[in-house]
């Protein structure tokens, strides 16, 4: 046996640590870990201008895939610092969590990895070059992997003030250096929204790419809101707006209704995407279910006698932005997006319930507008009350009300099951019987779904499909949800590799974003993989996943002939065994695993794809057309 003592203890110095484990501190090393490391950086000029000393921000991809950001702040400081006695700067470069954000009088409220953003950055970098604009002077310093490899340098004068940061990430450290303008350009726009008045220009010096963008919003999150309703129809043309500082807690709220049928509420600590909401979305869905019941019964819109509207009927078609600057957040939840901080409900609640009143009051038509809505969507939850109960299952003591297609698999413990949902009844025989029965289920569905961007829920409850899914789940659908009920813990959508079944995967997507994105944020909901083609040489078989590995598969066995190929065109066309070794088997299959990488560009590209205007599709399958290589993954 192998020795385990002190000799096996150790100490990584410096920044060993990132370089050794990088996806602690980024992540991953993947395509979004890559683009991570510019956020970083940008996030340190956002604290600049929230402490109302940076007006701009220049980011820029150059030729050669390094990044540089220049921001027109005060500057990192450049003097000694009184501990380390090397420049500030250096001590920020090269030390974790050393920075202006942790209890000094540098920042307030940042965003940010905590204060470790520059120094990671650094540590991942093939080379980093740091010029500050401070003092009259331009001061130089450059790095290498971490490592210092010119001391802070005096190179000029200068009658600015900023900071200019250049690097270029490490290829031993990333699978892809090669950034993508279309995921920095979403990300700075949400910034500059989320950062009222800054400017952030966005500018690509590669030859293949060139372009510039530029974003800057005195409006804030109120234009957030309204480029987030841009291919909808609002009912109401004000955009409610409120802002206001509590208990050195700035609370920032914005919203307005359209004429769909779903929420989309996006929250914001220090403009981290808080995507798992917290008390800061407790405390607007109380204020606002309050606020709007109250108004309406003191109107007369609701008699006195009549039952309250519920929040999710006055919730129908809005679409929201709640921003928060918070000196110390405490976050919590798998992703770590969820805000703890418990003081935060009530301060939003108040806020909230003050500036609403005062508008709706101003403006009655508005008032008027919600309330009909709400009381719209109040008499068709009570038609999908009814058409809900058909998907409840019923207890063990009851005859079992599982729909009849499904193929159950007799394993109890949830968190060892499956689910397929299977295209056409063909295609489920052979995955009925290529099923490993104890662990997988198996529900053929039959032709393509409803679209549910545009039915209302109970409409959407009419749909036998849906209700056999929802019935199968077993956790209950919109109030009712309940994820501890949940009888598989993967669902997993099985379908042909053609035009037809591709948009039947894009109606299940478009069903769990909009009624089960829970399932998708706690990582419950995959695609399978099934091969395109079968190779068959010498008695050997060979299955190739797409055009490109079927050319390099080819290759490997020698393109002379001797071999037979077959085009899979379905599911169905797959005998039970060759199904399961290709597709179902846990130990050879590929899945890949549904994510919301970013919750405002989910949402558009669910809208424009799947609403009723033609005219953002047109335009969305313009612009990735000949780009785009699985659009729903």
């Amino acid at each position: 046996m192998e020795a385990y003592d002190e000799n096996q203890i150790q100490i990584l110095e410096g920044l060993q640590a990132v370089r050794k484990r990088p996806g602690m501190y980024i992540g991953s090393t993947s395509l979004k870990g890559l683009h991570h490391l510019v956020y970083e950086i940008v996030d340190n000029a956002v604290d600049e201008a929230l402490s109302g000393f940076c007006s701009a921000v220049d980011v820029t991809i150059h030729e050669d895939n390094s990044i540089s950001v220049l921001d027109n702040g005060r500057g990192i400081p450049v003097g000694i610092h009184p501990q380390k006695g090397i420049p500030a700067v250096e001590v920020v470069f090269t030390i974790l969590h050393a920075g202006g954000k942790f209890g000094g009088s540098g920042y307030k409220m940042s965003g940010g990895l905590h204060g470790v953003g520059a120094s990671v950055v650094n540590a991942l970098s093939e080379w980093l070059i740091v010029q500050i604009n401070s003092e009259g002077k331009i001061h130089e310093q450059k790095f290498e992997r971490g490592n210092v490899t010119q001391n802070l340098t005096v190179i000029g004068d200068t009658a600015t003030t900023g900071t200019f940061i250049h690097f270029k990430p490490d290829a031993e450290i990333f699978e892809i250096t090669i950034y993508e303008f279309n995921i920095l350009q979403q990300r700075l726009q949400e910034i500059a929204f989320l950062t009222k008045g800054l400017k952030i220009n966005l500018t690509d010096k590669r030859e293949e790419h060139k372009k510039h963008k530029s974003f800057c919003y005195e409006g804030g999150i109120k234009e957030f809101t309204t480029h987030l309703n841009r291919h909808k129809t609002a009912i109401y043309p004000e955009v409610f707006y409120c802002q206001e500082e509590k208990n050195d807690i700035i609370v920032e709220v914005a919203f307005q209704h359209n004429d769909t049928y779903v929420e989309n509420i996006f929250t914001f600590v220090n403009n981290i995407n808080t995507t798992e909401g917290g008390t800061h979305l407790a405390g607007f869905k109380s204020a606002l279910t309050k606020t709007i019941n109250d108004y309406a019964k003191k109107v007369g819109l609701i008699k006195e006698n009549e039952k309250n509207l519920s929040g999710e009927d006055i919730r129908e078609g809005i679409t929201a932005v709640i921003s928060l600057r918070i000196s110390e957040p405490q976050f919590e939840g798998q992703t770590k997006t969820k805000l703890g901080n418990a003081e935060v409900r009530g301060i939003v609640d108040s806020v909230v319930d003050e500036k609403l009143m005062i508008f709706l009051e101003q403006n009655p038509q508005v008032g008027k507008m919600i309330v009909q809505k709400g009381l719209m969507a109040s008499r068709a939850r009570d038609a999908a009350r009814k058409a809900r109960d058909l998907t409840r299952r019923k207890s063990a003591l009851e005859i079992s009300a599982l729909p009849g297609k499904l193929a159950d698999c007799s394993e109890k413990d949830a968190s060892k099951c499956e689910i397929y949902l299977v295209e056409g009844d063909s295609a489920g025989g052979s995955a009925k019987s290529a099923r490993s029965r104890q662990t997988q289920a198996i529900l053929p569905l039959r032709g393509k779904i409803l679209n549910v961007e545009k039915a209302r829920l109970d409409r959407m409850l009419g749909s036998e499909e849906i209700r056999n899914m929802i019935t199968a789940f077993g956790a209950g659908i919109t109030e009712e949800f309940d994820l501890k009920k949940l009888r598989y813990h993967k669902i997993i959508i099985m379908t042909d590799a053609d035009v037809d079944g591709a948009h039947i995967r894009t109606l299940l997507l478009t069903f769990f974003y909009r009624y089960y994105k829970d399932l998708i944020l706690q990582g419950h909901i995959y695609i399978a993989q099934p091969p395109l083609y079968l190779v068959e040489k010498n008695k050997k078989k060979y299955y190739a996943y797409d055009d490109s590995e079927l050319n390099r598969l080819l290759e490997e066995i020698g393109k002379s002939g001797g071999y037979r190929l077959q085009r899979y065109k379905g599911l169905g066309e797959m005998n039970p065994s060759q199904l399961w070794e290709t597709t179902m088997n846990p130990e050879t299959r590929t899945l890949v695993k549904v994510k919301i990488e970013d919750a405002v560009e989910a949402e558009a590209i669910f809208t424009d794809l799947m609403g009723d205007k033609v005219e953002p599709r047109r335009e969305f399958i313009k612009e990735y057309s000949k780009s785009v290589v699985n659009l729903d993954i």
